[in-house]
């Protein structure tokens, strides 16, 4: 999971909206219904299909450098993190079996642990996500 910045292709359509395309992501496009609705959409979809090819352990292409467009055309910079990304969209519960000193169980349960909210706090900190 990582941070990126990819040019995208601005178009405005005859109804006012905006198609946007990623000239360096076969696939990657979308649509907004203003500029603010599309910068939005080109920031969800970039982080999808990124996210998409990370988890399919494919190639990520590198981006191109800011291209000459139509003149009703206009090239804007997209960012995306796929780690916050994952954060937002993939939260299904995984079911982990572990094991535990007796001692620290019946301490635990005694405390009213919850042993999934500890489990997932220590592991966000030892893999230094928040």
């Amino acid at each position: 999971m990582a941070k990126y910045v990819y040019p995208a292709i601005f178009t405005k359509e005859e109804n006012g909206c905006y198609s946007i395309v990623f000239p360096d992501l076969e696939g990657c496009y979308t649509t907004g219904d203003s500029l603010v609705d599309g910068i939005y959409m080109a920031e969800d979809v970039l982080a999808f299909t990124l996210y998409s090819l990370e988890k399919r352990h494919l190639e990520i292409p590198k981006p191109s450098e800011l291209q000459n467009v139509d003149e009703d055309s206009f090239v804007n910079l997209i960012a995306c993190d796929t780690l916050e990304y994952q954060k937002m969209n993939n939260n299904k519960a995984v079911k982990k079996t572990l094991s535990i000193p007796e001692w620290l169980n019946e301490k635990a349960v005694k405390a009213n642990i919850n042993f999934s909210q500890v489990l997932q706090e220590a592991l966000k900190e030892k893999l230094g996500v928040y």
